[in-house]
């Protein structure tokens, strides 16, 4: 159906946004969280804020978009799916709100407390990272993994890419949360390969090829 290949092409499109816009603005993010209290810092950091400004409205766009596709194979676990990306989306956005306090923080404030709002408001960013783009991540792409994994409406090894990488990056998550090692280490990273390789995989075969023509829903 025409319908169902202009939904591919989207949602496509949207996932090949997020990576982007995530990467990018994790980039921009970098030396403000470093501690850079310098104007290039903060410029810097305002520009990350764009680019995840856009990834929130990607997140929820690509729930928004396969919900009407997906939910054919389970409507549960389709809704599941649509509220554990706004609330990836959702964390995000305190993040940025996070990150845009500590840029106003470095660029006005000199007096007692500073410092202790600094480092509190670097903290509030770190765990809205972790659960975010970490355990509301595998939670939504364990689900859309096993919706399309189920209706067949990607091929198998896309779909068991996500049901691997979903549970492994929620367990990192954890790993990171009681101390066993820091999120941006080599464990942390090997534990998020698959899923980026979920995401731009599928992506590029909903660009490209867009939906299988399914199995009967049920």
């Amino acid at each position: 159906m025409k319908s169902d290949r202009r939904t591919a092409v989207v949602a496509g499109v949207l996932f090949l946004v997020t990576e982007v816009a995530a990467v990018a603005g994790a980039v921009l993010y970098q030396p403000l969280l470093g501690g850079g209290a310098e104007a290039a810092a903060g410029s810097r950091a305002l520009l990350g804020a764009l680019c995840e400004l856009v990834l929130v409205g990607a997140v929820a766009g690509t729930g928004a978009t396969l919900y009407p596709v997906v939910r054919r194979w389970g409507e549960g676990m389709a809704l599941g799916y649509v509220c554990a990306r706004l609330l990836e989306a959702a964390l995000i956005l305190v993040g940025i709100v996070a990150v845009l306090a500590l840029v106003t923080l470095r660029r006005d404030a000199a007096g007692p407390g500073s410092a202790a709002a600094d480092t509190a408001l670097v903290a509030v960013h770190a765990w809205t990272f972790l659960l975010g783009p970490n355990i509301a991540l595998g939670v939504n792409t364990a689900l859309l993994a096993r919706l399309v994994h189920r209706s067949r409406l990607v091929p198998r090894p896309i779909a068991v890419l996500g049901l691997l990488g979903g549970p492994l990056i929620c367990a990192s998550a954890v790993a990171v949360m009681f101390g066993l090692y820091a999120q941006l280490s080599l464990p942390g990273s090997l534990a998020a390969l698959p899923v980026f390789a979920w995401e731009v995989s599928l992506a590029l075969w909903l660009v490209v090829k867009g939906f299988r023509h399914p199995r009967a829903g049920g």
